[in-house]
């Protein structure tokens, strides 16, 4: 059984589509594409698929994971290229690699996310920042099926800065409109319970009183496994390309040993 990992964006109005949306149209592109999946057992077999920490509805991303299982081999780039042509436009798969190691959910400890705030003014968004950043504890609430919970929005929050003007944000980021606004970005674990953008917007409404006028166009950039030293989130299939790379260099170094004479000439 072969296993491949994918990449995959939410972009432009489909940023509105649920991930049970997302779940039906993946599963019809693996129809169209004629992918030989791999299914499960039991009395109603489903494809063989694991989603990883789905952005929330409404929210856009250029950075979701899954894996499939195949039954056959497949280069994971020929199936990248028939699987997006088999999915609408922003629904995007733009990396494919095949698993050669274990724990990809592991992997994905932290995000980065853009918050774009249309209608606020740049240094009412700086001041609410330093006032959230100042902060040892930020709580807001938050309506759970079991009720109106509160927890902290500020513990899980590694870095949060307003993008100053002169910075040009990243060209992949989902953004509707080009009117003036403030763009924050956003570095955040994840943890239990998760803290989600819009609890740190929460959070900013509570210590700043910042409230967008219309609600905040949010991007989630990357996606994976943090790393402490230099503060950031690193590529979560990198681990897959390197072992794919170590492999394809020791192919050749064990067939020239191979082909070594033993024993005298």
């Amino acid at each position: 059984m072969q296993r491949i990992r994918l990449r995959y964006t939410k972009r432009g109005r489909l940023r509105f589509t649920s991930h049970r949306d997302f779940q039906r149209a993946f599963e019809r592109a693996l129809r169209r594409a004629e992918v030989p999946m791999a299914y499960s057992a039991g009395f109603t077999p489903h494809p063989k698929v694991s989603y990883a920490n789905a952005a929330p509805t409404g929210t856009g991303s250029e950075a979701e994971y899954l894996e499939i299982a195949l039954t056959d081999a497949r280069d994971p780039e020929k199936l990248r290229i028939l699987l997006d042509e088999s999915l609408p436009t922003g629904l995007d798969i733009v990396d494919a690699v095949e698993a050669r190691t274990s724990g990809l959910a592991d992997r994905l400890t932290a995000s980065v996310w853009e918050l774009r705030l249309d209608g606020v003014d740049p240094a009412d968004a700086a001041r609410a920042v330093a006032a959230f950043n100042a902060a040892d504890a930020v709580e807001v609430q938050r309506m759970t099926k079991n009720g109106v919970r509160t927890f902290d929005a500020r513990s899980a929050v590694v870095e949060l800065d307003r993008v100053d003007g002169a910075e040009t944000p990243s060209p992949e980021a989902d953004r509707p409109t080009d009117q003036p606004c403030a763009i924050l970005r956003l570095v955040v674990r994840h943890v239990t319970p998760a803290v989600r953008p819009d609890d740190v917007l929460s959070g900013l409404r509570a210590v700043a009183d910042l409230a967008p006028p219309v609600p905040a166009a949010v991007t989630r950039l990357a996606q994976g496994l943090f790393d402490e030293e230099t503060g950031t989130v690193t590529d979560p299939l990198a681990p897959d390309r390197e072992a794919a790379a170590a492999l394809t260099t020791a192919a050749p170094t064990a067939a020239a040993k191979a082909s070594e004479p033993v024993g005298p000439a």
